[in-house]
């Protein structure tokens, strides 16, 4: 029987994607049905895998795949089987596009005619992929079409790379939480509509270099309607978890008199404008947040340090998991030192797992 791992790994594996063509023409306004030809390095299965799980299990299930003789796929997503909806205001602004690439929890894809207004006031173009609804795989599809669209659009239309955004609803908010995570280095922020996850062990910490971006220069608004209990719950789980990993850039907003149901226009325009400001970072309390959870991370190294002297490896194992599993990315090169000395994985020299 196969492990996870090497399902989880051999789920991505097969044939490289097909080379990208000739860009097509940039038109303007509402476009249902717009098909992509360029691949992204963000999209690729390495680069999805290493930004979206703990170093251990990234480290395990490629020596696992090794081992099986698979290979991973460049790309798991075949553009020319994919559709997009796209909306670009006209004129364009002299400085560049913004751009909110948006997860549907629904399988059909339509730029919202109601947003219109605030779309052409933000100057931002909105784009969001088919297919890509509750129920499809966040790593296989609903992740990867997300910065596919983004890199495709951002070929075809002078966009602000300092104002790529992220956004969703319900599940596919989740979904946008996830990726803003793994890619602050594409998306500065992200609009969740009515559903989000804490971050740690639900979503794992990316590499430290892309966490500490992230704390410092992506934004999350939460847009929860009034009676849509849950999901004003797990918000709430969501920003203590945020408040607790140093990330401050939050803001809470509730729709009065709705439950669990998109954002009405005038609360997406609200939305948008607190979205695309600067953000402010308070260097002092983020310091300080920092040191307290390396402070933290370095106790529970050193009580692995001393099971290990005490001769007991399989304590020491069980506590590296738990190291692995709350700290994902972040504690990444010590992870994987104590893990070769257990006999736990390989060396990753030469690989970009740290």
């Amino acid at each position: 029987m196969k492990s996870r791992h090497l399902l989880l790994f051999g789920a991505l594996a097969m044939a490289s994607a097909p080379a990208a063509a000739d860009p097509p023409a940039a038109p303007t306004g509402f476009m249902d049905i717009v098909t992509f030809t360029d691949y992204s390095p963000y999209s690729r299965d390495a680069e999805l895998i290493r930004r979206s799980f703990s170093p251990l299990l990234v480290q395990r299930g490629r020596q696992e795949v090794a081992r099986s003789g698979l290979a991973l796929r460049e790309q798991d997503v075949d553009l020319r089987q994919e559709k997009f909806a796209l909306y670009v205001p006209d004129p364009a602004p002299p400085n560049g596009y913004r751009l909110l690439v948006y997860v549907s929890p629904f399988q059909e894809a339509a730029a919202p005619r109601r947003w219109k207004a605030t779309l052409d006031r933000h100057g931002m173009i909105f784009v969001m992929a088919a297919n890509s609804g509750n129920g499809t795989s966040t790593l296989e599809r609903r992740e990867p079409l997300a910065l596919l669209a983004a890199q495709n659009v951002m070929n075809r239309y002078k966009v602000d790379p300092r104002q790529v955004y992220i956004g969703g609803l319900s599940g596919g908010s989740k979904v946008a939480l996830h990726t803003a995570l793994a890619y602050p280095d594409l998306f500065h922020g992200a609009l969740l509509n009515a559903g989000a996850d804490p971050i740690g062990e639900k979503n794992t910490l990316p590499p430290a270099d892309l966490f500490r971006q992230f704390q410092e220069s992506s934004r999350l608004i939460y847009l929860t309607g009034q009676r849509d209990d849950f999901n004003l719950i797990t918000d709430a789980q969501s920003q203590r978890s945020m408040r607790d990993w140093c990330m401050f850039n939050i803001v809470r907003r509730v729709i009065p008199n709705i439950g669990h149901q998109p954002a009405d226009h005038g609360s997406i325009d609200e939305a948008l404008d607190m979205l695309v400001r600067p953000n402010k970072v308070d260097r002092e309390d983020l310091d300080a947040c920092r040191a307290k959870i390396d402070a933290e991370m370095e106790a529970q190294f050193r009580q692995i340090d001393d099971l290990v002297a005490a001769g007991k490896a399989d304590d020491a194992r069980a506590a590296l998991d738990k190291i692995d599993a709350h700290y994902g990315g972040l504690a990444a090169a010590r992870t994987l030192e104590l893990a070769e000395k257990l006999g736990e994985v390989q060396s990753p020299a030469g690989t970009d797992l740290k």
